[in-house]
């Protein structure tokens, strides 16, 4: 077999951007994929009807548009359009209220009435730092910050949330700040809860909380676009059981939880470190379900229906304490539920009447429960009919996730629980985090810093270590769009 420099196991968005790290500093990279696409928690697929596309796992996508690697990478320039929902996410209450958090600071502001002043003072100096807080709360704790501000103004933020999330006179401010931290998939509040409610709502009045147009997977080729322009391969259809098989790999990136590395590679690591990974920890389940609709949901207060993401999860109270059963392990018949229907912001997703719908709630690690009676229940509290609109549904329970991405442990989409030890140093307490003890194989998944969602910034941060120690090249390349035209993913089964 011919020898290569870089071997990557996994194409979700991390094993992606570590690819197109390495292929443009140079190196002959090859990629390795058991499923038959490429792309991870960035899949998209018609599952009912040929014409509407379906998000699998991720469809909304505020680090895209606000992480370092994605800002110069640039989807823009490569056809992906970001599209931004003139209401980044909703949150309805009982009796037809509903709490809004439009794109525009000051409309959201003008709503919340006596709160609108309180939200200012909380979101208007993020935003005013936006790059440098994204920056300092992606960058995995490895460099210092750019902007000496953002430090100082995140911080007191973070802690004072991570013991209240209150604050507010009013529900609708409460929730609205409290269903963005429950991003975190973890007990309310906690210094991880605090850190996402600070990061991911001032995004919603900044870069946004954009979908791609046409789907999710449109980010995944566009990566893959880049890897094949310079030079790299895929190998779909092709699972990687051992790390032997990868002999002929210089460095090998796993894209994988502790888990599936430990299933790679367990009889050569180090007892310690072994034991290490094994001692990680997973968080709450995902439990999701696609519809296709006849119509738009039929929001009890209409307004809900002009926003990207909604929120199902009552009060504060109702979710502080629902979160905190699910991640005891508890299961309840009325789970904290994200909903999006991608054809408020992207149109040409509805055909012919026809339309996706996107959920999942949050339910125990393993959870093994059917969810569609769960969530449309969850749904039609606040958008009574909605039942009758449903043409077809699918369900994939967090016990399912696993089998369908391996990542995914128990229906874990964020590969580790958020706690404050796991949000700073995962999988384990090591000076590079992403370098393992077996020479050359690095691990670039989000079960290392920076940790969840689509930013790409695990795999680049990995990428940027290899390149250093094992091809001794000091500097990052350049990510921006080359001159040369894009060919699409090559692939060999």
């Amino acid at each position: 077999m011919t020898q290569i420099d870089a071997a990557v196991v996994g194409t979700g968005p991390n094993g992606l951007a570590a690819a197109v790290t390495l292929a443009r500093a140079g190196l002959r990279v090859e990629l390795y994929e058991r499923a038959d696409d490429i792309g991870g928690g960035l899949r998209s697929e018609a599952l009912f009807d040929k014409d509407v596309v379906h998000d699998i796992c991720a469809a909304v996508h505020p680090m895209a548009a606000a992480s370092p690697f994605f800002r110069e990478f640039d989807l823009g320039t490569r056809g992906v359009a970001l599209l931004n929902p003139e209401i980044s996410y909703a949150h309805p209450l009982d009796d037809g209220r509903a709490a809004l958090a439009h794109h525009d600071l000051d409309a959201t502001c003008a709503e919340l009435g006596p709160d609108g002043k309180r939200w200012r003072r909380l979101m208007r100096p993020l935003l005013d730092h936006s790059a440098g807080v994204v920056d300092l709360i992606l960058s995995g704790g490895r460099s210092l910050p750019r902007d000496p501000i953002a430090p100082l103004v995140l911080s007191p933020r973070v802690v004072r949330h991570s013991t209240s999330l209150g604050g507010f006179r009013g529900e609708e401010a409460a929730a609205l700040l409290t269903g963005v931290a429950a991003h975190a998939m973890g007990p309310l509040p906690s210094i991880a809860s605090g850190a996402v409610a600070m990061l991911l709502g001032h995004l919603a009045h900044g870069s946004g909380w954009p979908l791609p147009r046409g789907g999710s997977v449109r980010i995944a080729e566009a990566l893959a676009a880049d890897i094949t322009a310079h030079g790299g391969r895929f190998h779909t259809g092709t699972p990687v059981t051992d790390l032997r098989q990868l002999r002929h790999a210089r460095t090998v990136f796993l894209d994988t939880s502790p888990k599936g590395f430990l299933a790679l590679a367990a009889s050569r690591l180090p007892t310690r470190y072994a034991r290490a990974l094994a001692a990680f920890r997973y968080g709450p389940g995902a439990a999701k379900v696609d519809f296709l609709v006849s119509e738009p949901i039929p929001w009890r207060n209409p307004a809900v229906g002009r926003a990207g993401t909604v929120h199902l999860g009552g009060t504060r109270a109702e979710m502080v304490r629902q979160e905190g059963l699910t991640a005891r392990g508890v299961p309840t018949g009325e789970p904290f539920v994200l909903v999006t229907d991608p054809s408020v912001t992207d149109p040409g997703r509805a055909r012919q009447g026809r339309r996706p719908v996107w959920a999942y709630a949050h339910v125990p690690n393993g959870d093994t429960r059917d969810p569609i009676a769960l969530v449309r229940s969850r749904i039609e509290r606040y958008a009574p009919g909605f039942g009758d609109t449903v043409i077809a549904q699918r369900a994939i329970s967090a016990a399912e996730y696993e089998s369908y991405n391996p990542n995914y442990v128990g229906g874990d989409i964020g590969a580790g629980a958020m706690t404050l030890t796991q949000s700073l140093l995962r999988p384990v307490p090591r000076l590079d985090p992403y370098r393992t003890p077996l020479r050359g194989v690095y691990l670039c998944s989000a079960s290392t810093p920076p940790g969840p969602s689509v930013h790409g910034m695990s795999g680049y941060l990995a990428a940027l270590s290899a390149l250093r120690r094992e091809f001794g090249v000091p500097r990052a390349p350049g990510l921006a769009l080359s001159p040369a035209p894009l060919a699409p993913p090559r692939a060999t089964r």
